[in-house]
Formats: C-alpha cells, sequence, structure tokens
C-alpha cells in the first residue's frame, strides 16, 4: 500500500507539473532548454548550485505527500502534517536562496536578498490561515482536516483564508506579484546566469512546487478528496487543477510592486487580515 501511494504521489507531481508546463506555456522552451549547452559564471558554488533544484523538487514531493488522496488515505499520515508543510515553505525560502547565492553574479545574488526579505514575512500570514484552517479539525493532520469539511469547506467557513493563502503561493512559486527572486527588472534574478539543462531543471521544480502549494490548498481550504459520484483522487485533481490555472493567471494578470512597499503591505494589511481570519475561526471553532 506504502509503495502504491509513492507512486501516486510521484505520478501525480509529474502529471501535475506538465499539466503546468503547458498552462504556464513552457513546455516547449523546457524541451528545448535541456538540448542547449551550459554556461558557467567565475569561481560558482557548484554543489549548491547543482542541489538548489533538487532540494526545491524534493520539497515539493514532501508537501504532495502529507495530502490526502483519498479520505483518510495519504502517503504520510502524519498527525502535524501543516507542520510538515510549513517547515516546506520555510526551507524554500533558503533554497532559492541558494540557488540565488550559488553563481558567484551580482544579478543572482539581489534576486536571493530579495526574496529572502519577502519570503521570510510572507509565513507568517501562511502560518495563521493554516492553523486557523486546523482548528475545526482540533488537529494539525491533513486527514482530519479534510474529514472535518464534511458538512462545510474551510472556504465558506473562512473566506479570507484561501485567498491569503493565494499571496502564499505566488511566493512559493516565484510567480507575478510575489516574484522577487526571478523577476524580469533584475534579469531573471536567481535565474540570471542559468543556462541549458540547469535552466530547465530549475523550472520543472518550480513547476512541481505549483503542483504541491495547489494541492495543499485544495485540501485545506476545498475538502480536497471530498465530493460526490466522481473518486476521491479525481476531485483532489479537479480541485487543484483548478487552483494551479488561478494562480497562473493571478501571476500572469497582477503587477509586481517595490519590494519596499510589498514589505509594507504584508506587514500592515495581509498580517493582521491573517490574524483576523485566525480570530473568527477560534470564534466559530468556541
Amino acid at each position: 500500500m506504502t509503495l502504491l501511494l509513492a507512486l501516486a504521489v510521484l505520478g501525480t507531481l509529474l502529471a501535475g507539473t506538465l499539466f503546468a508546463a503547458v498552462l504556464d506555456r513552457t513546455a516547449l522552451p523546457l524541451v528545448a532548454a535541456f538540448g542547449r549547452q551550459r554556461v558557467e559564471t567565475e569561481a560558482p558554488d557548484r554543489m549548491n548550485r547543482d542541489l538548489a533544484p533538487a532540494w526545491y523538487l524534493a520539497l515539493a514531493a514532501v508537501g504532495l505527500s502529507v495530502v490526502p488522496f483519498a479520505p483518510g488515505l495519504a502517503l504520510i499520515d502524519s498527525p502535524v502534517g501543516i507542520v510538515i508543510w510549513g517547515a516546506c515553505e520555510a526551507l524554500t525560502v533558503v533554497t532559492v536562496f541558494l540557488h540565488g547565492w550559488s553563481p558567484n553574479a551580482p544579478f543572482p545574488l539581489i534576486g536571493a536578498y530579495r526574496y529572502a526579505a519577502i519570503g521570510l514575512p510572507v509565513m507568517l500570514p501562511s502560518m495563521f490561515v493554516l492553523i486557523a484552517a486546523a482548528l475545526p479539525a482540533e488537529s494539525l493532520s491533513l486527514v482530519a482536516i479534510v474529514e472535518s469539511q464534511r458538512e462545510i469547506w474551510n472556504v465558506v467557513r473562512q473566506p479570507l483564508g484561501l485567498p491569503l493563502f493565494l499571496v502564499v503561493a505566488l511566493a512559493l512559486t516565484l510567480r507575478g506579484p510575489m516574484d522577487y527572486a526571478d523577476a524580469a527588472d533584475i534579469a531573471s534574478g536567481t535565474s540570471a546566469e542559468d543556462s541549458g539543462p540547469a535552466r530547465a531543471a530549475w523550472q520543472v521544480a518550480r513547476l512541481a512546487m505549483l503542483v504541491s502549494v495547489s494541492a495543499i490548498a485544495a485540501t485545506v481550504f476545498l475538502g480536497g478528496p471530498l465530493g460526490p459520484v466522481l473518486p476521491g483522487p479525481v476531485w483532489l485533481w479537479l480541485k487543484t487543477a483548478v487552483l494551479m490555472a488561478l494562480i497562473v493567471w493571478l501571476g500572469d494578470r497582477v503587477a509586481r510592486t517595490t519590494p519596499s512597499r510589498m514589505l509594507g503591505i504584508l506587514w500592515v494589511v495581509l498580517l493582521p487580515l491573517s490574524f483576523l481570519d485566525l480570530v473568527i475561526s477560534g470564534v466559530l471553532a468556541l
């Protein structure tokens, strides 16, 4: 059973990544990049340069492994699944920073520091909205959170939760208004010196994280595999696909502001809203 679930996780990650590549119109550029020559900067940190995409992809896989594919059935049915996902979020910031640090070049390093400055405050709203979603279940287990949504989904009980978590998703996948790591204004930032297979591997890891964060959002706020008629895995995939499309659309439509202004928005607007979401959830739970 464990082997079957592991294969399901890997298959979902692969299929979702391919779907995301088509959705994001990057499928052909990725295939072309794998065949191009790799160009190196002077004195790069080769170990971190090669490991960063692998870590990014691994974090996406670990995050997906705690998602229930059917009611009561997950590869890692941990009583602290929310905490495991929170650790993946925090380590994503570290991974992106190392990706920018390793080339030993100015634009990647600027992207790394910008992302660290933005990515760390984003973790606070994420923490509040995920704890708020866990309160009705009285558990940090994603399996229990799914079960608590049989009567009503968390997106209805906590209308602020999903929009706030989508901001986190944009940050984790380096998209749109939250793309301060690989932005165009710094010549692709942490990816500025990537070329050939290295560039393709980083983009694949970004797409895999899009699958993982969308599956988490579908589980926490939309009932995951719960739904009528269709099997649980089908419902989970449909909800995940809808959220993937929404995140890609938001990334293409919402403009990026300056890092200083975004920090102000995070601390003055999004953090209080996430705390309000937690208070509302706590009152309803009581």
